[in-house]
């Protein structure tokens, strides 16, 4: 059994006062887990995964284009990605966002 236990996602990355940072916290054959921290006012451009993701945003609040959609996340914001949706980030506070890769079954 792979067991792995992160507490207090937020103590994990410190934000830049100017940028973007990422931070790999667990992986596997089958997910990667990856914590972002944006300041107010980066971006990530439009681009796409090759597997399916989820979006999770731990703190601050983000513009969140996918696809032809738009939403404003917040807090306990979830979101599930099929792959190839094209999608960008926008922060407009500071963001701490929890990105899944979803790999595949064994």
């Amino acid at each position: 059994m792979n067991l792995a236990t992160v507490r207090q996602l937020i103590e994990q990355v410190s934000i830049p006062e100017d940028g973007t940072i990422s931070r790999t916290i667990y992986q596997d054959e089958t997910i990667k887990a990856v914590l972002f921290g944006f300041a107010a006012g980066q971006a990530l451009s439009e681009h796409t995964a090759a597997t399916p993701a989820i979006l999770h945003f731990v703190q601050g609040e983000a513009r969140v284009t996918l696809g032809q959609e738009v939403i404003d996340a917040k807090p306990n914001t979830w979101v599930h990605m099929p792959a190839h949706l094209p999608h960008s980030i926008q922060a407009r506070t500071p963001v701490i966002m929890l990105l899944l890769l979803l790999r595949g079954l064994r």
